[in-house]
């Protein structure tokens, strides 16, 4: 089934850039196609080329789709022009489609407010479980063959790139539709074959205990500061524009320590609170604002409340990274501990307290915890027989998709190629773009004697 595309404006961009604005219809439910439909939004991006003839309309040469599959879930992408890798994939010859998968950015954006249009809780999980990876490929072969229409039928297969939950979205596809596909590319993304989230988060929490050290290592002033901030957030309540700051969200300032640089983004906020306490006894508006932009599950719920069934297959997730985080004593919020330690990418059930946007879809995500009707996201035959190339950067210090269940995966795809590090973290794609892009292609054009 082909989407329909609904809407198509063309505008030039700084740097000889030409950016399509697509609007698609697509099935909430492919199984169910008359049980209504989803407005996707996509961007194009190829290089802007004057017409010889000026007679000729804006239709140029087909090219080769390369497609963005961005990490999460929940998040949309971003303008072309604000990746720096896009002027090398364009280089290579392709055209990039960035499409906001179903739920993000202008792609029937999911809020508290829109969500509500569903009806009841029962009614509102039972809608959310169509926004998985499983129908985020499906939405992506619909618009393939949209985009193709015109192509010859042996260039019609396009090529993916994904980041973080892209990767995994990029995994599904491997499994469901491979024949959709002439290459993949995935970084920081191959998803731990699993049908349950608690092997990953009980291999998660043990590199965020790592990254606390190293946090720790490097500004061991921060460890009073820490409790001394937990302490006042204990005894004061305090209001953020996404809702209350209490101290569990401070902690969750941790899922920044596996970015390039997160630890001295995470230095800085401690610094300001700790100065604002110091000097006024308060957190002044400027640090609350500062310390709430770091969370945004106010503006991604999707992130929030889908987060752990990303890797449920047959299983319920029966809120893993919180039982987890209750049973280990490490990270209790005790300020007469050695250390106060951070948290990393997990959801917690106070998340639904503390943010008033996800406190209004509280009961929708106690439904879906103990949802056990998670259709299979990966088909590890398919992946052994597997034939499409692919090309995967695997970071060692991966704090977010640990290295072993990585490796392993890589190991079950077949024809997998790998660049490995220990000098990149999760967001590389985006602090070290050049460096990586120059790897994968590599793996893609180089041959191994």
């Amino acid at each position: 089934m082909a989407a329909k595309l609904i809407d198509r404006r063309l505008h030039n961009i700084p740097g000889r850039l030409l950016v399509a604005e697509l609007f698609f219809e697509v099935p909430l439910n492919y199984t169910k196609p008359g049980d209504g439909t989803l407005r996707l939004f996509a961007r194009s991006v190829r290089r802007a080329a004057k017409p010889v003839d000026p007679g000729k309309d804006d239709k140029q040469s087909p090219l080769p789709w390369l497609v963005y599959l961005q990490g999460g879930p929940g998040m949309g992408c971003r303008p072309p022009q604000e990746y720096g890798w896009v002027g090398t994939a364009l280089d290579k010859g392709y055209q990039v489609l960035f499409l906001d998968q179903r739920g993000t950015g202008l792609s029937s954006t999911i809020t508290a407010t829109t969500l509500a249009r569903q009806g009841n809780a029962i009614k509102q999980a039972e809608y959310l479980k169509q926004f998985r990876a499983d129908n985020i490929v499906r939405d992506c072969e619909a618009i393939r063959r949209c985009v193709t229409t015109d192509y010859p039928e042996d260039k019609r297969r396009w090529s993916i790139i994904g980041q973080s939950f892209g990767g995994f979205c990029a995994v599904t596809y491997l499994s469901l539709f491979p024949e959709g596909l002439a290459e993949a590319f995935t970084c920081g993304g191959l998803p731990p074959l699993v049908d349950g989230p608690d092997p990953v988060y009980s291999r998660t929490y043990e590199k965020v205990v790592e990254r606390n050290k190293a946090y720790y290592g490097k500004f061991p002033e921060d460890v009073d500061r820490v409790k001394k901030i937990v302490e006042y957030l204990k005894q004061n309540k305090v209001s953020v524009p996404s809702g209350t700051l209490i101290p569990e969200r401070i902690q969750q300032l941790g899922i920044m320590f596996g970015m390039h640089g997160g630890l001295d983004s995470v230095h800085d906020l401690i610094l300001r609170a700790s100065n604002d306490l110091e000097l006024f006894g308060f957190l002044t508006q400027p640090t609350l604002v500062a310390i709430d932009s770091f969370g945004g599950f106010d503006s991604n719920v999707i992130y929030a409340i889908l987060h752990e069934s990303i890797y449920c297959q047959g299983k319920a997730s029966n809120w893993s990274a919180d039982r987890l985080r209750s049973s280990n004593p490490v990270f209790a919020l005790d300020t007469n501990a050695p250390e106060i330690l951070f948290t990393g990418e997990m959801i917690y059930k106070d998340m639904f307290d503390s943010y008033t946007e996800l406190s209004q879809i509280k009961e929708a995500a106690g439904i879906l915890a103990s949802t056990t009707d998670w259709p299979p996201l990966y088909d590890e035959e398919q992946l052994a027989k597997n034939e499409v190339p692919v090309y995967a950067a695997t970071y060692i210090e991966d704090m977010y998709v640990h290295f072993e269940h990585a490796s392993n995966t890589a190991a079950k795809i077949k024809g997998t190629k790998q660049f490995v590090t220990n000098v990149m973290y999760h967001n590389a794609i985006r602090s070290k773009a050049d460096e990586v892009f120059q790897q994968l292609f590599a793996l893609r054009d180089d041959t191994l004697d």
